[in-house]
């Protein structure tokens, strides 16, 4: 994120030389005014969108709300403009998160169609409305003044624009590269991976929906006071629509990505609405028409937007995750019980599950002490990751019971079940692919940490982002990868990405750690470190309750075996009488066994 501010930086101090040049026509002054306020409106659906996943098409009512918030404090109620700032961030910060509670919980195409609904409510209302001056609007409103100084248009709203918008990319590249960013983040790589760290993923949602709305706020309140009158039609669905585009077409998932589309489609769109009518004998919004081919051209052939494509052409270098190396060590012990210790660390009893007719788990009963290593194992379909999900409460069980140190776990989600120290990996991965492995690996730290979204974008956070990255270190050298950390977790082999997966149930310090197929993907030496790994981490108290298909590497490693067929327990026994109990050879192992 560094580099990203860094040439941020340099592009708006370029940019800020603007108005000192000889003879620069104020239109171009406009079209640069006009480009930042779009390009603060596409950060926000960098955000929103690129980083956490979430389609909008009601950002344009944002504006709205903090142009419509300035507009009649300023020309009802004789506030000065700046002291509206606030109070138009507030505001729309309180509107959003209860839109966003509302909406965010509806799934696929429903969320976006609600965005638009919300959009154009918003537009009839503020158009019937005697308080919104109906579709005349309210004209009157004065222009920004600081200290004395007046931002009334030209040169000086120009440079009050960049600068906001230069804070806003700091804060945001800020907030993106904290913990509440990599919470964000997280969203990509799946809900459930999320969730069995701790992450509460719908307040990560509404805050990358909050913060989308502040920043278009902003925008909207700079608006009203530059074009000193107001009505609903910069706010239509029409113009969430081009703002979309911008973020879209500049390359969604960067920051970058939100300046390069506003500057390109205002640029564009303000020269075709002189070309267009001149070329055809006529006017009318052909430019609309224009931008639809080119949005389907660049979906078709440039999908992450053309920030990308920029990046690769000057060379640009892979960024380096914030913080310094640490020598590869072991992580401190964990919060398992002592080895040995008498009472169970993990207690399944008669746990069931059933998908209608289906029973996927029946009557299953095992333990799992601290300090023991248990295989689960048995035929493809038997009823093991349903199991591991029913455990770490990614689904529901139908009955039985579930204790971990102390509490019933039946019926809690997975992110209040992280705390007590269950970490597991996945049967198919799931990592963030945009992010690097250092990043992936500290998702794992989530719950170590504390700092808060304004301690992120403030930058106020680094001494704990400090400690997560080393925990995320540490991890990584547990696993043999001390030298992946920077490598995008979706260049990995997949056998590699396994163990970024351990490395990042290893960076919560669990008291019981569940691995779901580790070994699948790895070659006979990397079997053989995991499997020193393993044995490190059972010494040091933590239990692990594996599923492998390898049964050499089970056999060796594991202290008790518990056998599925069907849904149900077979058979349970130390290695060696599982391999001699002739219902798992006829089930599972086979007679080569």
């Amino acid at each position: 994120m560094r580099s990203t501010q860094v040439a941020a930086l340099l592009a708006f101090a370029l940019a800020a030389l603007l108005p000192m040049l000889p003879g620069v026509p104020a239109y171009w002054l406009t079209l640069g005014s006009l480009i930042g306020l779009s390009a603060m409106v596409a950060l926000g659906i960098v955000v929103l969108t690129g980083v956490a996943g979430v389609v909008s098409f009601g950002q344009a009512m944002f504006v709205g709300f903090g142009a419509y918030t300035t507009a009649i404090l300023t020309t009802r109620y004789g506030w000065p403009p700046l002291a509206t700032l606030p109070v138009a961030v507030l505001l729309t910060g309180l509107l959003a998160w209860g839109i966003g509670a509302i909406t965010l919980r509806l799934k696929g195409h429903y969320l976006p169609v609600a965005t638009i609904a919300w959009n154009i409510s918003f537009f009839y209302l503020t158009g019937g409305l005697d308080a919104f001056g109906r579709f005349d609007g309210i004209s009157g409103i004065p222009p920004i003044t600081i200290a004395g100084l007046s931002f009334a248009g030209g040169a000086s709203f120009y440079l009050l624009t960049l600068a906001i918008l230069a804070l806003m990319v700091v804060a945001t590249a800020n907030l993106l590269d904290s913990r509440a960013g990599r919470a964000i983040r997280a969203l990509r790589g799946g809900v459930l991976a999320a969730e069995s760290f701790g992450i509460d993923t719908g307040r990560a949602r509404i805050l990358a929906f909050v913060y989308a709305a502040v920043l278009a706020a902003i925008s909207g309140w700079l608006y009203a006071h530059f074009q000193r009158a107001i009505n609903p039609t910069p706010f239509s669905v029409t113009v969430s629509i081009d703002y979309l585009l911008m973020a879209v077409a500049g390359g969604v998932g960067q920051i970058g990505g939100a300046l390069v589309g506003a500057g390109l489609v205002t640029l564009v769109r303000d020269k075709l609405q002189d070309v267009l009518p001149a070329l055809l004998g006529t006017a009318g919004n052909f430019e609309s028409i224009v931008f639809g081919f080119a949005l389907i051209l660049i979906l078709q052939f440039a999908p992450e937007g053309l920030w990308p494509h920029l990046r690769r052409w000057v060379g640009r270098r892979p960024e380096a995750p914030a913080g310094s190396p640490v020598a590869a060590a072991p992580s401190p012990p964990p919060a398992g019980a002592p080895a040995g210790a008498p009472a169970p660390l993990l207690s399944v009893v008669h746990l069931r599950k059933t998908f209608g007719g289906l029973v996927a788990v029946d009557d299953l009963t095992f333990r799992v002490g601290a300090g023991e290593i248990v295989g689960l194992i048995g035929p493809n379909g038997a009823g093991k990751s349903t199991s591991f999900n029913l455990i770490t409460g990614m689904l529901p069980a139908n009955g039985g019971s579930i204790g971990f140190r102390g509490e019933e776990l039946r019926g809690w989600p997975a992110r209040r079940i992280a705390p007590l120290g269950l970490a597991r990996t996945f049967q198919h991965v799931k990592l963030v692919d945009g992010m690097s492995v250092l990043d992936n690996v500290a998702i794992g730290a989530h719950l170590h940490g504390r700092a808060g979204p304004v301690a992120g974008a403030l930058r106020l956070d680094r001494a704990e982002e400090a400690r997560l990255f080393a925990r995320a270190r540490a991890a990584l050298a547990r696993v043999g990868l001390p030298g992946a950390g920077d490598t995008v977790a979706g260049e990995l082999p997949l056998g590699q990405q396994r163990l970024v997966e351990i490395a990042r149930a290893l960076a919560l310090e669990p008291a019981l750690l569940l691995l779901d197929e580790p070994a699948a993907g790895l070659r006979h030496a990397e079997k053989q470190a995991l499997a020193g790994l393993l044995r490190a981490v059972r010494a040091s108290g933590v239990g692990v309750l594996l599923v492998e298909h390898d049964m050499d590497f089970v056999m060796e490693l594991t202290d008790r075996l518990v056998v599925m067929n069907f849904g149900a327990e077979l058979a349970q026994g130390r290695p060696a009488e599982i391999q001699a109990n002739p219902a798992v050879v006829e089930a599972y192992l086979g007679s080569a066994a």
